[in-house]
């Protein structure tokens, strides 16, 4: 991935972590643990945390993977932070912040994804449902717990903002994202900050070229296919041209490299002129500026979504995909179903704070659950429902 050069940074819309809004439990002076801004102490409490190591066993697009080279959370994760840690040097946004957005994007995903999310939103259809960012704010704010004197990891105002907004204004919070909200109001009908919106389509940027390669190795995708779709089609000319002397089946690396370069590149300049345009002067004009302003150039946008489209109808709904989906929300159904019936079947920690009264029941029992990672939904499944036959490869 090269960056463009002469890009001119925007530092004067950075967040400052001096001028952070605070916690929403006062902390001491911290230099019992070092010389570190408040920014820096969230991005490393996200990376100390149980739930960051969880996601190393939890779906990114193939489920329980039997192949070590598959991506999961955690690498996608790391991957996303990798870019935006990237775009952010360049603008001249704080980097800090936006590592830790992009690290913990993803920290409310259940197990198996979207197969296990879709499970559990319909556990939970008279308890509110479930949304996995909104599970991100509970895990963070709530059940998360290593500090004695309060619960959560009592992040700052930023990163909860960052996180409760990843895909931008929210008029209509469910209901873990309403709660978190009351507790430490987030304004969820403006728009986050600079690191939080890079951040975001950091995300995009990953997941849209990291799941190619994937797709690839699994046989799901061929290269014939991906050439259907004219952002891949020109970035592989690119790079046929760029190395003829290479067999193609050496260049699919270069491809996905070249494309987040054209990505990143691209996202750079229209961020750029947007805060021109709107004579964007501070990180508060960010918030108040009514529109995203880190975005794909209108043509780069229209492609990212024909890509996102080909992607869709060839490899996230591909059967074998869809066989494995099946599977999984039968897991995470079947979970939820024997610790309603049966709540002595949960952990005692989890057995005994179990509320008495609805919808807090119900949704404690999908708190334990989202936790979990797939191999361990899998084996809780055998233990306390019954066998399950899992798709090949699963």
């Amino acid at each position: 991935m090269t960056v463009r050069a002469g890009a001119q940074p925007l530092a004067f819309l950075a967040s400052d972590p001096a001028a952070s809004r605070g916690r929403l439990h006062p902390e001491a002076g911290g230099d019992l643990r070092g010389p570190r801004d408040a920014f820096q102490r969230d991005r490393d409490r996200i990376i100390h945390s149980i739930s960051f190591r969880r996601l190393r066993h939890k779906t990114q697009v193939f489920m329980a993977p039997d192949g070590d080279h598959f991506r999961v959370r955690l690498t996608h994760s790391l991957e996303v932070a990798q870019i935006a840690r990237t775009i952010a040097r360049v603008l001249g946004l704080n980097e800090d912040l936006t590592e830790a957005l992009a690290l913990a994007h993803d920290i409310g995903h259940p197990p198996f994804g979207h197969a296990g999310e879709k499970a559990l939103s319909a556990a939970l259809a008279d308890a509110g449902g479930f949304d996995h960012n909104g599970n991100t704010l509970r895990a963070l704010m709530w059940i998360d717990s290593p500090y004695p004197r309060w619960r959560g990891l009592n992040l700052s105002w930023e990163t909860l903002e960052g996180l409760a907004k990843h895909n931008g204004p929210i008029t209509r919070p469910g209901w873990a994202l309403a709660e978190a909200d009351t507790m430490f109001p987030l304004e969820l009908t403006h728009w986050s900050s600079l690191e939080a919106q890079v951040a975001a389509i950091a995300d995009d940027i990953a997941y849209d070229n990291h799941d190619i390669d994937d797709g690839l190795r699994a046989g799901l995708l061929t290269l014939d296919q991906l050439l259907e779709v004219p952002l891949v089609a020109r970035n592989w000319a690119g790079a046929c041209a760029r190395f003829e002397d290479v067999a193609p089946a050496r260049l699919t690396g270069e491809l996905i490299r070249s494309q987040i370069g054209v990505m990143v590149n691209d996202l750079i300049a229209e961020t750029q002129q947007r805060v021109a345009e709107h004579r964007i002067e501070s990180a508060d004009d960010v918030r108040a500026a009514g529109r995203c302003l880190a975005a794909f150039s209108p043509r780069l946008r229209e492609e990212e979504r024909d890509l996102k489209r080909f992607m869709y109808a060839n490899l996230y709904y591909h059967p074998r995909q869809l066989e494995a989906a099946d599977a999984a929300e039968k897991i995470v159904a079947g979970l939820f179903a024997a610790y309603r019936d049966a709540p002595d079947l949960m952990p005692a920690e989890w057995a005994t704070r179990l509320p008495a009264e609805e919808p807090w029941r119900s949704r404690h029992i999908a708190d334990f659950i989202a936790g979990m990672t797939d191999r361990y939904a899998v084996s809780r499944y055998r233990e306390c429902v019954g066998q399950i036959d899992l798709p090949e490869g699963f």
